[in-house]
């Protein structure tokens, strides 16, 4: 800890269970948060989305706009903001969503990248379906970009990197699907369920964040910064959600051990399959509408450009954009390896997991059980708002996913009859 007492994240830490807060600063890397930029209550927002949003935003908004306004006036150069919370519970979800409704009322100039959490199917919070939904809808219309993580999804890919590391080997990067892959439970937790598992989830979470943040820390021959991502990768307003899949995959400080180093080819390989995707869904299926591939350490444009090349042809692009590849290289690799890739793909593959979601409302929805809990809060309506938005989400990518270029009419010139 001596080499980093020097340095503060420049991070706004919220949390209404003091207990959660007090645990954190007790680990290891407690002298890295500023005691000044912490904001937590005693109670917790029980799992529901309406008393974050409308209970607990309200009563701290003042706390918290004065601690965003220390850390954005700490920054020398501020690009953009980047939330980390959870769509399941109360506070991530609701006052996550307030929060994010602050930067964009104070600082609408300034990127709202955010990176939440999706519940599983079988979450243990009973009312996940609305926390998560209700936030979506607030995610739809103000955040600059989402980047969404799923808790089975991460699961799985923790358990193929248990199964490597018990075999005594290093193929986890992506022995994915082969016929040693290990089997998640399927319930969005990690075989086990032990603490070390549980690290590794929030391990290979952490390492997209870092992967994205790479090129604004580091120097490099095509660097990528947070408005090229948003540029590039959003065709439209609404359609700000992306998958990100790494390769290799490995948390932070497994990563020189577990991450097999791979050709460069497979690595490319690796990003486009579906085990390798922090959100599970296939990408492959359905149509993709813009891509970044950012690449870290002894890569070149010339091994991008070689494996676009080669699978493009298995990709599904969208009829307007079949070139859209947006290429990012930074010269500094992650440690204890020469080199990495993030993809983060704009694809419609997404609205499938938004139809999960609204499939597992609807059937709480439909009986209107636990929205008591909610009305103390807010209106009711605000329940039918959220699903229309989703759903209206839904309609556009699968509108997009199955759209096809226009038919080409021949102009018939007047008055020559005999053509």
């Amino acid at each position: 800890m001596g080499a980093i007492q020097s340095l503060k994240a420049r991070a706004v830490v919220v949390d209404m269970e003091e207990g959660v807060i007090q645990h954190m600063l007790k680990g290891p890397l407690s002298e890295l948060f500023d005691s000044q930029q912490l904001l937590y209550d005693v109670s917790g927002a029980g799992n529901n989305w309406a008393h974050g949003h409308h209970g607990y935003g309200p009563q701290y908004r003042d706390a918290l706009l004065g601690r965003l306004r220390t850390a954005a006036e700490a920054a020398d150069s501020l690009q953009g903001f980047l939330l980390l919370h959870s769509l399941g519970g109360g506070t991530g979800s609701g006052l996550g969503t307030y929060l994010l409704g602050l930067l964009e009322e104070e600082f609408p100039e300034v990127f709202r990248f955010s990176a939440p959490v999706f519940p599983s199917e079988d979450d243990h919070v009973v009312t996940s379906p609305y926390n998560a939904a209700l936030a979506a809808a607030c995610l739809v219309e103000s955040a600059s970009c989402v980047l969404p993580v799923e808790n089975q999804a991460l699961a799985a890919i923790s358990s193929r990197l248990e199964v490597a590391t018990a075999k005594g080997t290093a193929a986890a990067g992506s022995g994915l699907g082969g016929p040693g892959a290990a089997k998640s439970s399927g319930s969005g937790k990690p075989a086990g369920g032990n603490a070390a598992a549980w690290d590794a989830m929030n391990g290979i979470a952490a390492n997209m964040l870092l992967h994205l943040t790479s090129s604004v820390r580091f120097e490099g021959t095509l660097n990528t910064d947070l408005n090229d991502i948003t540029m590039n990768l959003v065709p439209f307003p609404r359609m700000h959600f992306l998958l990100s899949s790494l390769a290799p995959l490995a948390s932070p400080k497994d990563m020189a051990q577990l991450a097999q180093p791979r050709s460069v080819d497979q690595l490319f390989s690796d990003v486009f399959s579906r085990e390798g995707q922090l959100l599970a869904c296939d990408p492959r299926s359905h149509t993709c509408l813009a891509t970044a591939l950012m690449m870290r350490g002894r890569l070149s444009l010339n091994d991008a450009q070689r494996n676009i090349a080669r699978l493009r042809p298995s990709l599904k692009m969208a009829h307007w954009n079949t070139e859209g590849f947006k290429l990012g290289l930074c010269s500094q690799p992650p440690v204890g390896l020469p080199y990495s890739l993030l993809c983060l793909s704009n694809n419609c593959c997404i609205a499938d997991t938004f139809s999960t979601l609204m499939a597992r409302f609807d059937k709480l929805y439909k009986r209107k059980i636990f929205v008591h809990h909610y009305t103390e809060f807010m209106e009711a309506t605000g329940f039918d708002a959220a699903a229309e938005c989703l759903n209206g989400l839904i309609a556009e990518y699968r509108r997009a996913d199955s759209a096809g270029p226009a038919p080409v009419t021949r102009m018939r010139p007047r008055g020559l009859t005999f053509l």
